[in-house]
């Protein structure tokens, strides 16, 4: 295939939001963004096919694994929502929305530089932590976060996590980017198969009121 007819391909798949970029200098870097595949799932896909996508999955891991440089992010996911950039804030620091989307945990956090972040279970326990490296409400939150519901998770270490949000026309764009899960570890794995459900959650929140069905 010609540079011509692989950038035109690009161009198509970043119009239909299936894709997105980041630049680093020069280089324009390109990344599968698994949120609308996913909504289709969730609507269309029956419990019986779920293993086909997890082999999908599964292969794109295999396919995207080396040694990446960890300054560039491991995954990029992104969602258009229709709520204001404060709205989306306030659902991402807001213990009372993440107990509706992000698999039953409640978020508590200073936010502010160098406090922790703690992502607690129904019944109290520590589900995930971290600390916040940088804030910028309500545009920008890094965080480490060390999953704790599998100690070899736990045994991998921290992961790293960027939220972004930006206004687009009164909507907003959200970027979620994982930094320091190398493909093909276990945390790559388990984030890249959790997050298109947590944003695709995020969304349903913000948009009509109601949750997503549990995953499991």
């Amino acid at each position: 295939m010609t540079r011509f007819g692989v950038m035109s391909h690009l161009r198509v798949l970043e119009e239909a939001g299936l894709i997105t970029t980041r630049r680093s200098g020069r280089s324009k870097l390109h990344y599968l963004n698994p949120i609308p595949i996913r909504l289709v799932h969730d609507r269309w896909i029956s419990k019986y096919t779920e293993p086909t996508v997890g082999a999908i999955a599964g292969l794109k891991a295999h396919l995207e694994g080396g040694d990446e440089p960890m300054s560039e992010p491991s995954h990029v996911y992104q969602a258009f929502i229709a709520a204001d950039v404060k709205e989306v804030w306030k659902a991402i620091t807001d213990g009372d929305y993440t107990v509706r989307y992000f698999y039953g945990t409640r978020v508590e956090s200073e936010w502010t530089e160098g406090s922790a972040v703690r992502y607690l279970g129904g019944d109290g326990s520590v589900v995930a932590d971290g600390e916040v490296i940088a804030i910028d409400p309500p545009h920008r939150l890094e965080y480490t976060f060390t999953a704790h519901w599998d100690p070899e998770l736990t045994a991998e270490g921290p992961a790293r996590e960027v939220w972004l949000v930006e206004d687009v026309n009164g909507a907003s764009k959200l970027t979620v980017e994982l930094y320091d899960a190398p493909a093909g570890s276990k945390t790559y794995e388990d984030f890249t198969n959790g997050f298109p459900y947590i944003v695709s959650g995020l969304k349903s929140v913000l948009e009509t009121g109601k949750s997503l069905p549990a995953p499991y």
